[in-house]
């Protein structure tokens, strides 16, 4: 029970409620008397009628104005509100004192440690950060606030030391009590430069470390400002909506609008509605598609694979002159757009099979950017996982936890045929389902067993040796045979007959005239 007692300034006024207090044999927890105008009591919980005998009381003190129950103490709510402060935020907190024992440490920095609370708190800091002399830089003459690198568990941190000074009796100078120590990762302090950039790219948003990566990024800065037709490729996940809309935000058109639309989810009966728009009765709206709703800024189709074949023709004839006509209307319509396209599948392949026009595919792959998948791109895993951990930890209020040793190098070589999205949804069912504050471990992530080639493994195999054999080998024909079209080709790149190729193509059905 929280007593607020509201007051003029009089010496022994303390002295006075304290013995009334003492007088009815209740125990003070607590007092704070630094608001001026007010003493906070912390008492034992009192029932109504002790309360309807103290109160009256307690309000015949001399200088005492009024007497009432309040739910908290200032000083307990500055204590909390700086518990949840350190608590939740991302960055390591420590407080050590002039031995360099640590006094105080949030939920951050004991999860980088990999320690529990009591394993941390009174124990020397050097046991855990090393790389700092913290010893010299608080024997020093004049202790100023200082930044440097250090390392935990091998792994660099930047490092940001502030002096504590306590001011001596009397208000005269100040003595050194310790140091607050601040830890942040590589990709904490990289995340909060970019947040500094005055111009942003629209790239800033892609991590790129490996070769692969910052080659392909080189590549799309340059697209970026040209005006045709772009085609992005890749497996699932990669983040081929990503780069298309950095390459939007990267644009002369980055002022106007960014229209996506999911071809795979559109159905045939409203597909070519939703893209040009619907002619409306008199009287009525008009009912615009996202095309003309994206005039002057981009539009990205995804999966533009799963569109269907009379959907193509109409997106043929607008990408050539730029002009459409509504659903039901005669009118025709011109727009400025950008369209930008991607998808999983092999569209050469596709064509091939007589499954998307040849003439739509070049029309829509004059520029084209074939993003590679995580496998391929292991430099950059890690930081990926340590930017997804960070953003995780932070979404669901969460301490931040560091990748064990072994998840590391388990993630490194794992296939990912999820990509960058199987990434993230593993780590944020990590961080999710995590107890304690211990490191995120492989196991934490669950991911299933898999092998590039031949997918997830069951408990059983289904099927033989010569069908998975004749899988692969037909995957492999359908791939080379557009860049080696004839069947002496691809036969001298493949080092067999050309009678073996030709009967190849046939069994599998490649090449055939297209009705």
């Amino acid at each position: 029970m929280r007593l607020e007692v509201s007051c003029d300034d009089r010496i022994g006024l303390a002295r006075a409620i304290l013995e009334v207090l003492e007088q009815h044999q209740i125990n003070v927890n607590a007092i704070d008397a630094e608001s001026q105008g007010y003493i906070y009591l912390q008492l034992p919980d009192l029932s109504f009628d002790e309360l309807a005998v103290l109160l009256p009381i307690l309000r015949k003190i001399e200088a005492v104005k009024d007497v009432r129950t309040v739910p908290f103490m200032p000083s307990e709510r500055e204590h909390y509100a700086l518990v949840t402060l350190l608590s939740t935020l991302p960055d390591a907190v420590l407080s050590i004192d002039t031995r360099l024992k640590v006094t105080m440490a949030n939920d951050s920095a004991v999860a980088i440690f990999g320690c529990s609370r009591d394993q941390v708190e009174g124990q020397l800091l050097s046991n855990w950060v090393q790389g700092f002399g913290f010893q010299r830089w608080l024997q020093s003459e004049e202790v100023l606030p200082q930044a440097s690198r250090v390392q935990v568990h091998g792994s660099d941190y930047l490092a940001e030391m502030f002096p504590i000074h306590l001011p001596e009796a009397g208000g005269e100078g100040t003595s050194l009590a310790g140091a607050v120590v601040l830890l942040k990762s590589p990709s904490r302090v990289g995340k909060q430069f970019n947040a500094l950039q005055q111009q942003v790219t629209g790239f800033e948003t892609v991590l790129a470390q490996s070769d692969k990566m910052k080659a392909l990024l080189d590549q799309a800065r340059r697209m970026a400002q040209l005006e045709a037709p772009l085609l992005i490729c890749g497996e699932t996940g990669t983040g081929k909506e990503l780069m298309a809309r950095a390459c939007h935000d990267a644009s002369l058109r980055a002022e106007k609008p960014f229209v996506v639309i999911n071809c795979a989810s559109l159905p045939d009966a409203v597909a070519e509605s939703e893209l040009f728009g619907l002619a409306s009765a008199p009287g009525q709206p008009i009912k615009k598609g996202v095309i003309e709703q994206a005039d002057g800024g981009t539009i990205f189709l995804d999966e533009v694979a799963d569109m269907s074949a009379q959907l193509q023709v109409k997106l043929l004839r607008f990408i050539q002159d730029g002009r459409f006509r509504r659903v039901g209307d005669d009118e025709e319509i011109a727009v400025d757009v950008r369209i930008i396209c991607a998808s999983q599948k092999d569209l050469s392949d596709l064509c091939q099979q007589g499954k998307f026009r040849e003439d739509l595919y070049y029309r829509i792959n004059v520029l084209n950017l074939m993003l590679p998948p995580l496998r391929e791109r292991q430099a950059d895993i890690v930081p990926l996982a340590e930017l997804f951990l960070e953003h995780y930890s932070q979404q669901l209020g969460s301490p931040a936890r560091q990748l064990s040793g072994e998840c590391r190098e388990f993630i490194r070589h794992y296939a990912w045929p999820g990509n960058v999205r199987q990434l993230k949804n593993a780590l944020f069912r990590a961080v999710s389902m995590a107890d304690g504050l211990g490191e995120i471990s492989s196991d934490d992530l669950r991911l299933p067993a898999w092998t590039e080639g031949f997918g997830y493994f069951d408990q059983e195999f289904e099927g033989t040796l010569e069908q998975a054999a004749k899988q692969f080998e037909s995957s492999l024909l359908r791939r080379l045979y557009p860049a080696y079209p004839s069947t002496r080709q691809l036969a001298k790149k493949l080092g067999v007959s050309h009678t073996a190729i030709a009967n190849k193509l046939r069994e599998y059905g490649i090449g055939k005239k297209r009705k």
